[in-house]
């Protein structure tokens, strides 16, 4: 039960981390329906906090009002996959190329170090490879300076793994088939652009490295559809 708070604007963002989290450790499911009452019962708050929460988490992707039906949590189509990964590409893409323009010798030691890192990792941690990898990315679109692709980034990083696990099984437990390789390589690439200051070749780098990423998951979920 959550403890009242004297900030109505607390509040509604308290009980929408509550739903968020729900969500992406898959107490809410794809597709389940929200009914407003039922929340906030569960959550022990009045029912406009949920409401609000509830448009908040609309704008970020992650749930959908269906007209004469109520709320539910989305469900991600293989074609969803397609646009989310095209998107996150460009955008990674330009981020990358202008991130060239300010990295310093210490973020190329510590990008590194990162990808050191998730090479030396045995497939059963996948957990913790992917919160590298998250950072991995992360520090690229950040270097940027970029506030529009920082802030579009920053939001399609929250919800975009974890509903990927939650809306599809063979992405939560293990890797992909032969991504392991294939990511190493990538990861380098990306690096020996940023090292060398080849703007247009780190874009491009980033940009098949997250492509060839979606081809490898379409694949997969298509084998096991």
């Amino acid at each position: 039960m959550l403890e009242e708070l004297p900030s109505h604007r607390q509040l509604r963002k308290l009980v929408a981390d509550q739903i968020r989290a729900a969500i992406f450790d898959g107490r809410f499911k794809p597709g389940e329906w929200l009914r407003q009452e039922r929340v906030a019962q569960e959550l022990g708050v009045s029912q406009m906090p949920v409401r609000e929460a509830l448009k908040e988490l609309a704008a970020e992707g992650l749930i959908e009002h269906v007209p004469y039906r109520g709320v539910r949590v989305v469900a991600l189509s293989v074609e969803d996959i397609e646009d989310l990964y095209e998107h996150r590409a460009f955008l990674e893409g330009r981020a990358a190329e202008k991130a060239v323009e300010y990295i310093t010798e210490g973020e190329i030691a510590d990008l590194k170090l990162m990808v050191t890192e998730m090479e030396s990792l045995p497939p059963e941690q996948i957990a913790q490879y992917r919160k590298i990898n998250r950072k991995f990315h992360e520090t690229i679109f950040l270097i940027s300076r970029r506030e529009y692709l920082i802030r579009t980034l920053t939001q399609m990083w929250e919800a975009f793994p974890t509903m990927l696990i939650g809306n599809f099984a063979v992405t939560a437990q293990r890797p992909l088939p032969q991504r392991d390789m294939q990511d190493q390589m990538e990861h380098r690439a990306i690096m020996d652009a940023l090292e060398n200051r080849n703007a247009k070749r780190a874009g491009e780098a980033m940009k098949e490295h997250i492509l060839s990423a979606a081809r490898n998951l379409i694949d997969s979920l298509k084998a096991n559809s």
